[in-house]
């Protein structure tokens, strides 16, 4: 039996739920402020129209959407959900629509969780307030913060609209409430050393975050990125590079960190770079070839602050 090398969502769902569970991503509708005006426009520069996300609504309602996804996958022997609202932004928004939003989950039993994807600055007592009554009804929650790079000179050239301290607030508002936080980050932003990225990962290990995501930057057509992109401003990174950045990251993490995510998952349509992102089972082996080969694992090089 290959050993495990990091603590994956798979095993964590497992034994949190005794069965396997499934995410069901939706798309609800919600907008960013970096999009709509408040505090910038267009949205991030490798973002495309579906905000890396579903592109799913309008043209499916939510109640479509979560019908759509627990007829397929229950067919397939799953029991047990997590409704994933993961395109935008998903608590900018006026709290009572939050709540009639997350409520579409209470007509479905077979639904236990819910997660979140949202921006450090899209965080506030009256959200926490929301997302605290539905983990008091029993759901397990968990909120996914999109922090991409520690940098605030990476932040500012990908008009991410915030700062890392904005994210630092953020955390320790959800972290003082009781909710776990899973960490977004990506390798192969415009500017960014591997020294860079990799301080990235070691902040967050230094936190102790409950979950991270780590992203390969692609770059879409008709975004921003793009048209940086084709005038030579930005490298894609390379799949060897790629991997050695996340099997060194997944050594700095504390065992007790999940992995939700190893790497992109981009549409099949529209990827001017890197292309072997499109071949998720080969970045999957490559990156486990990597940890096997440097004999990594998670929590090798992670050292607790004093």
């Amino acid at each position: 039996m290959q050993e495990i090398k990091y603590y994956s969502l798979n095993q964590f769902l497992r034994e949190k739920f005794g069965e396997k569970v499934k995410k069901l991503p939706l798309d609800a509708g919600f907008t960013c402020p970096n999009r709509d005006g408040n505090k910038g426009q267009g949205g991030c520069i490798y973002c495309d129209a579906k905000g890396s996300g579903t592109g799913l609504y309008p043209a499916m309602s939510l109640k479509e959407q979560i019908e759509f996804f627990l007829a397929h996958w229950t067919k397939r022997g799953y029991k047990k959900f997590i409704a994933y609202f993961q395109s935008f932004s998903n608590t900018y928004g006026e709290p009572d629509y939050l709540r009639r939003t997350y409520g579409t989950i209470l007509n479905y039993p077979e639904i236990v969780g819910l997660a979140i994807g949202t921006r450090p600055d899209c965080i506030n007592k009256e959200v926490i307030g929301i997302l605290k009554d539905f983990q008091n009804l029993g759901f397990f929650i968990w909120i996914e913060l999109g922090l991409q790079s520690k940098h605030d000179t990476t932040l500012k050239a990908i008009n991410r609209g915030h700062s890392f301290e904005d994210f630092l607030y953020a955390y320790q508002q959800l972290k003082s409430a009781d909710l776990p936080v899973v960490v977004h980050i990506i390798f192969g932003l415009p500017g960014e050393t591997k020294e860079m990225m990799l301080e990235t990962a070691k902040i967050l290990a230094s936190l102790r975050v409950d979950g991270v995501k780590f992203h390969a930057l692609y770059i879409l057509e008709g975004t921003p990125l793009a048209k940086l992109y084709k005038e030579g401003h930005v490298k894609e990174l390379s799949l060897e590079d790629y991997a050695e950045l996340v099997g060194e990251a997944i050594s700095f993490l504390p065992s007790t960190t999940v992995i939700h995510r190893l790497t992109s998952d981009p549409p099949k349509n529209g990827v001017l770079a890197p292309l072997w992102l499109l071949e998720k089972n080969k970045v999957l082996q490559k990156i486990n070839e990597t940890l096997r080969e440097k004999a990594l694992y998670q929590g090798k090089n992670y050292f607790p602050l004093t």
